[in-house]
């Protein structure tokens, strides 16, 4: 994914989003981006790990995807990352 800023770094669109790779800061624009992306992909459904941590990072995508119109749900992931990942539910 690119958006033209040569700061911006590729990386595939596979329905997995790591967040450890990315400023925090970046966040905000990437999540809605990625879920376009995905989308644009015919990928419904997205796993965005985001670290257990304090659970900082965690508020702040879930307060995201509450607001994207195209999220129909979200949970955390209760699988090996024990709570440090959240599975998204697109709408087509």
């Amino acid at each position: 994914m690119n958006n033209g800023n040569t700061d911006s770094m590729e990386f595939p669109i596979d329905g997995i989003l790591d967040l450890h790779t990315f400023n925090p800061k970046e966040v905000k624009e990437l999540i809605p981006d990625y879920i376009d992306a995905c989308l644009h992909c015919g990928i419904t459904q997205i796993r965005i790990i985001h670290g257990k941590g304090t659970g900082t990072l965690r508020r702040v995508v879930h307060s995201i995807l509450e607001k994207h119109p195209k999220v129909a749900s979200f949970r955390l992931d209760a699988g090996s990352s024990s709570w440090g990942a959240t599975l998204v539910d697109l709408m087509k």
